[in-house]
């Protein structure tokens, strides 16, 4: 594991953290952006340490932030187990995984199986919140926010592609 990988997986989680905080709730759950600043770190550093690394760090953070009752558990089972599935759907398709499409439709998949994992152990662990159903949450919660993130991922790894292909060729002409 290289030290920059380290650092821009570190920022990656920074900026989820932050976007966490101001990004407002929605039917009075937060969409989780840190979910797509995993992907991206999964997406540009597909190695398995690096996928277990940033699954657990932002499991744990998203676990100190979620306003979710007792979510801390959850977020962390959910983050690890979304970051590996997440890791072995792009290595099934990373022929592919420079394609406009491939980020977004993984990461509208990533959200699901996120979305599924956390309720589903929420329920087992803690149970859900205000006796609603996991239907109930996953219509009001999971398919906004696999909307939401699918966007996001639209906009953002472009970007960030070009920032680091720009950061890359900075480094080679040193």
């Amino acid at each position: 594991m290289k030290t920059i990988e380290l650092i821009i997986m570190a920022l990656f989680i920074g900026i989820g953290a932050a976007l966490h905080v101001v990004v407002p709730p929605i039917f009075g759950m937060k969409p989780d952006m840190m979910l797509v600043m995993m992907f991206m770190g999964i997406l540009l550093f597909p190695k398995i340490q690096n996928v277990i690394v940033i699954g657990l760090v932002t499991g744990f953070i998203s676990g100190l932030t979620t306003l979710f009752p007792a979510g801390f558990i959850p977020n962390v089972i959910d983050k690890s187990v979304t970051a590996l599935v997440f890791f072995a759907m792009l290595m099934m398709v990373k022929k592919y995984k420079d394609n406009k499409i491939t980020a977004p439709v993984l990461t509208s998949v990533g959200t699901l199986v996120s979305g599924t994992v956390f309720l589903t152990s929420a329920l087992l662990i803690v149970g859900l919140p205000g006796n609603a159903g996991f239907i109930g949450f996953f219509v009001a919660v999971v398919l906004p926010a696999i909307l939401i993130n699918t966007v996001a991922a639209v906009i953002v790894y472009p970007i960030v592609l070009s920032i680091i292909k720009r950061s890359r060729s900075i480094q080679s002409a040193k």
